[in-house]
């Protein structure tokens, strides 16, 4: 099948985005969401796949930059806005556009490319693994204590209107990106996604309410949440839904924790794509009644391995030979010595002995330092040729704080 993708212009957007919507099931969005979304579209990296005038695939790449273990901030392309038209399944469309994609992503010096998957099993061919995962909690307030650490009473808490403390609330998280792997550092306008409050995705809650968190006249946090009423009987049954809940430190946290499940009417505190390492699951008397599910989160591929691996630094001294299989990036095939400790990284072409063989899908999945080497050994994905080398490059690549991603793109 002849298939033509090419760069999306600014009037085809709206054809775009419409075959984008009918992919994932056709129900349309309020005109906010819409026109906020064209605002951040980037038409110089966003491809259409056309069938004579069709618009028939859609893909994207947003420039983002990712925290990395060690702090840096690195370029990266955020995949979005996959899909293809159901008439033209199984003729080599996405292949087509991931090509095209991975191809510019090179061209433009961009190390790594990131994604959040609707269909997990789609993205491995394409060298993609499982880089974060993260927790989904619905937590029975009625039955479950916090135990809260010093300090947590002298915060302060206020209801505010969620555009009235955007800015304050921005500043609390740009001050966290730097500690936590897998996190974005915000470009314009993107705070703006988590204003959106539409009214089909409330589903009997309320309008987006905010409470923020202060010591001191400063903002040290703030949550962002619904609660949806009801009633059992004559007992209130009502839900909070937590969208976000941030803090610059213990106290902050456990405030706004306590807060959300002490919500007069409520017995129920759903939060979903929370870290992995997230405190309260330590705080909680019964973890049992908390609900915790795991989930992939963020999938990570490496564009150039020797950029991307000395990126990041390491938390423990390592010295290594990877043998790389990349049939889909052929550029990053073969022997890469990485060398690096706490303070900074190199990785080269080598001729030297191998020490470890994977593909690039599990150099991606270890990269931040939430899924271990050791791990994916274990599962058949990784071969130890030196031993020791495993358990040495295992040891470096983690992560003092778990990765996770705080919203999706």
């Amino acid at each position: 099948m002849a298939t033509d993708v090419r760069l999306l212009r600014q009037d085809e957007w709206n054809t775009w985005y419409d075959n984008l919507l009918r992919a994932f099931g056709g129900v349309d969005e309020s005109p906010e969401e819409r026109g906020l979304w064209n605002q951040l579209s980037e038409y110089d990296r966003f491809l259409g796949a056309w069938d004579g005038e069709d618009c028939i695939g859609t893909a994207g790449a947003f420039s983002f930059r990712l925290t990395v273990p060690g702090g840096a901030s690195v370029r990266a392309a955020g995949i979005t806005g996959v899909s293809v038209a159901a008439t033209h399944r199984r003729r080599g469309v996405l292949t087509s556009m991931m090509r095209r994609q991975l191809d510019d992503i090179r061209s433009w010096g961009e190390p790594l490319a990131v994604l959040t998957a609707s269909e997990p099993v789609i993205y491995g061919r394409f060298g993609y693994g499982i880089g974060t995962l993260h927790v989904n909690a619905e937590i029975d307030s009625h039955r479950v204590q916090l135990s809260v650490p010093p300090g947590t009473d002298d915060v302060r808490l206020r209801y505010a209107a969620p555009a009235d403390v955007l800015d304050v609330c921005e500043e609390v998280y740009a001050r966290l990106v730097p500690g936590r792997p897998g996190m974005l550092a915000r470009q314009p306008d993107w705070e703006r996604l988590a204003l959106l409050d539409p009214q089909r995705e409330r589903e009997g809650a309320s309008p987006l309410q905010c409470v923020v968190a202060e010591r001191d006249g400063e903002t040290v946090g703030y949550t962002r949440f619904r609660v949806k009423p009801d009633w059992h009987q004559s007992s209130a049954n009502g839900t909070v839904i937590v969208q976000d809940l941030e803090g610059l430190d213990a106290a902050a946290c456990a405030a706004l924790w306590r807060f959300v499940l002490d919500i007069d009417l409520t017995s129920r505190v759903i939060a979903h794509g929370r870290p992995m390492d997230d405190a309260w699951q330590y705080q909680v008397s019964d973890i049992r009644r908390c609900g915790i599910q795991t989930k992939d989160s963020l999938h990570v591929r490496l564009v150039d391995v020797g950029a991307a691996l000395q990126a990041r630094t390491y938390q423990a001294p390592l010295d290594v030979v990877f043998e790389v299989e990349d049939s889909f990036c052929p550029w990053n095939e073969g022997r890469w010595r990485l060398t690096g400790d706490g303070k900074g990284a190199s990785c080269a072409r080598t001729t030297d002995a191998v020490d470890l063989s994977l593909s690039v899908r599990e150099l991606g999945s270890a990269y931040l330092g939430g899924i271990s080497l050791t791990a994916l050994a274990a599962a058949g994905r990784v071969r130890e040729l030196r031993q020791g080398a495993l358990a040495e490059a295992s040891l470096a690549f983690g992560s003092a704080a778990a990765p996770w991603l705080p919203h999706g793109f």
